[in-house]
């Protein structure tokens, strides 16, 4: 089989919100800016270039050139990075976690749909710049979460401990994991390329921080993308006005309250009073607010109200917005326009717009980043062998195998014929019944009860029978899906871009890049 793609709403991997949004429904409206169609950029490009004060450009500037210093910049990188000087310059932005080795796949497919939509957006709207950026979750504290990757199905985890904002945490002990590694990618010499990458990212930088943005400079930097860090004293200088907002007025938690009041979907994020942290080495705590005063949960650490806006002013680096500020943490220190982000991402965006109108900074187009299937040459003449579409082997196991015994088999594997009988037969013993008394119609309806649920217990039998009778054919089928769809689920939530690394070597990156259209709300089957 070729390579092909399928729409995300037929794809049955996406919530029924983001089904919704990618539908454009009536009654979500008001909880986007404008829907991710090239025309409208037209209207995000003017409505944010009048409201993100260019001041805070250079500051912005500098700042990427620090965090840069001491890196080895691509001329498109660098010049991207000159470029955000300018008034007709605008981002288009992705984040993810620092996950170990960049974590499951999708890593790579969030970055591409950014590289990818800022190229489009320049060939439609010439007279502007557009830079693809990557926000490096620098600040988070969950470890746990982000302290492993998969390869060919085995989990490589990181063991140790950890406190605080995980870019800060040293890399020390990593030697280890890489010689594990080592053993399962074998000597090729993509292989070799693979131990190269994780040699230079992990075991020669100092922190989680600068080996992430070592590693995705070099899968990506080439083709311009810059890597930001929020965990930057000047940037949060930019964004202390909104820190002293949400400790005094608490918009953020009214707003989003209103909103999920009335959401209909699952709630993907729930608000707090205040939502930042208190940052510091080794700690990264809530702030809460009790007895007048402004705590940091499990320390002895507390401000006065005075106090902690003169610490907002003072140090204001220390203040981490959570999962609620972080986005307009963002949209304040960027001239963005486009948030890029899976379905759980752009739910709870959409959970944020009320909150955004109300501290006047412009919400960003979001957009469902690129979803990819890869594979093998060898796995698509399965497929093939055994007469499966694309669309077929996205279908729910059970659904599926039920669905292909009944192709295998000679005869059909329902008896509807019979329980149509059935239901006449008894639709004529049921008029009878009128004439007598309502003991007869009550003997009537428990024999068509009992009679019905026979048929329905042969149906099964003979569904098991036909199972047993094509075993090895649908033995071949699950385990292809289940090399395709790991523990059922999408591959790009499991798989690390290593392991097809090892099979398409340097082609990987620019053959998602010529396949991937980021507007075009389509999960792509990729044979390499």
């Amino acid at each position: 089989m070729p390579s092909d793609c399928i729409s995300y709403q037929d794809s049955g991997y996406f919530s029924s919100l983001i089904v919704d949004y990618l539908n454009q429904k009536p009654e979500l409206k008001s909880w986007y800016n404008r829907f991710p169609s090239i025309d409208n950029f037209k209207d995000q490009i003017n409505e944010k270039g009048k409201n993100f004060r260019s001041e805070n450009r250079q500051v912005l500037v500098e700042s990427l050139t620090r965090q840069y210093a001491g890196f080895d910049v691509s001329s498109a990188t660098r010049t991207n990075i000159e470029l955000l000087s300018k008034n007709t310059t605008f981002t288009v932005t992705t984040g993810h976690q620092l996950n170990l080795f960049t974590g499951p796949l999708y890593f790579l497919y969030k970055i591409i749909s950014a590289v990818n939509l800022a190229k489009e957006l320049k060939e439609n709207y010439p007279q502007n710049d557009f830079v693809p950026v990557y926000w490096m979750a620098t600040e988070d504290h969950d470890f746990e979460e982000i302290s492993y990757f998969n390869f060919k199905g085995k989990k490589f985890r990181w063991n140790r401990e950890s406190s605080g904002a995980v870019g800060r945490l040293s890399t020390e002990g990593l030697n280890s994991l890489l010689e594990l590694f080592k053993q399962d990618l074998g000597p090729s010499e993509n292989a070799k390329k693979i131990t190269d990458l994780f040699q230079k990212a992990y075991i020669a930088h100092q922190n989680l921080t600068e080996a992430t943005r070592w590693l995705a400079n070099e899968l990506f930097g080439q083709y311009g993308l810059v890597i930001i860090d929020g965990d930057d004293r000047d940037l949060k200088r930019l964004f202390a006005p909104y820190v002293k907002q949400e400790l005094t007025e608490r918009v953020s938690y009214q707003k989003v309250s209103e909103t999920i009041t009335d959401f209909g979907y699952n709630v993907q994020v729930n608000p707090r009073e205040i939502n930042l942290f208190y940052l510091d080495d080794k700690l990264r705590e809530r702030i809460v607010f009790e007895n007048g005063k402004y705590v940091v949960n499990e320390t002895s650490i507390a401000f006065s109200t005075e106090e902690i806006l003169s610490e907002v002013d003072k140090n204001p680096q220390k203040f981490s917005p959570n999962v609620i500020m972080r986005p307009l943490y963002q949209e304040v220190i960027l001239p963005n326009l486009c948030y890029i982000g899976g379905g759980g991402e752009i739910a709870y965006w959409l959970e944020l717009k009320a909150f955004f109108d109300a501290v006047d900074v412009t919400f960003p187009v979001l957009l469902v980043r690129n979803s990819v299937l890869l594979s093998s040459e060898k796995q698509a003449k399965k497929a093939d062998n055994l007469g499966l579409s694309w669309k077929d082997l996205f279908t729910k196991q059970a659904e599926l195998v039920n669905r292909k015994v009944a192709e295998f088999s000679e005869f059909p594997l329902n008896l509807l014929p019979q329980k149509l009988a059935l239901q006449k037969q008894f639709a004529d013993l049921f008029a009878l019944s009128e004439q007598t008394d309502r003991s007869f119609s009550g003997a009537v309806k428990a024999q068509e009860a009992k009679q019905t649920k026979g048929l329905e217990n042969l149906e099964k039998r003979l569904l098991k029978a036909q199972k047993r009778k094509h075993a090895d054919e649908l033995e071949r089928l699950t385990n292809l899906q289940n090399e395709l769809f790991p523990f059922q689920g999408l591959q790009e939530r499991q798989a690390n871009f290593s392991e097809f690394y090892i099979e398409a070597g340097e082609n990987l990156v620019p053959t998602l890049l010529r396949t991937l259209k980021p507007l075009e709300q389509r999960f792509d089957i990729i044979v390499i």
